[in-house]
């Protein structure tokens, strides 16, 4: 019909039919369950999550915020109370002060023990 020009594509896992033998249809569609146990171990490497996973956690953090007068480079210590894919809450039992820190002002976090991710 098209003067062998153009042949089908032939994907990698894909079974070839010569016609010798009959295709039997495999239901390779995954389930809800594995691409949900897919998502959540993929998921589990961003920065949010691990906080998630260490909610209670005493820790010290360094952010720079730009356009701050005094210096633009912190370090806040407090226990982590909640986070989201922009945001950190930290809770500072000392001085009873609470900090909303955007993740985008977030250098690094360090733990004083082992963490959970």
């Amino acid at each position: 019909m098209n003067n062998g020009y153009y042949q089908n594509p032939v994907f990698p896992g894909t079974p070839i039919n010569d016609g010798s033998m009959d295709i039997i249809n495999t239901n390779v569609t995954p389930s809800m369950t594995d691409i949900q146990t897919n998502f959540t171990s993929m998921d589990k490497s961003y920065i949010e999550n691990i906080l998630k996973l260490n909610k209670g956690k005493k820790i010290k953090i360094s952010v720079t915020i730009p356009n701050l007068k005094e210096e633009e480079n912190k370090i806040l210590e407090g226990i982590i109370e909640s986070s989201g894919k922009d945001y950190l809450i930290i809770s500072n039992p000392n001085n009873g002060e609470w900090y909303l820190i955007p993740m985008i002002y977030l250098n690094y976090v360090t733990f004083e023990e082992k963490i959970n991710y």
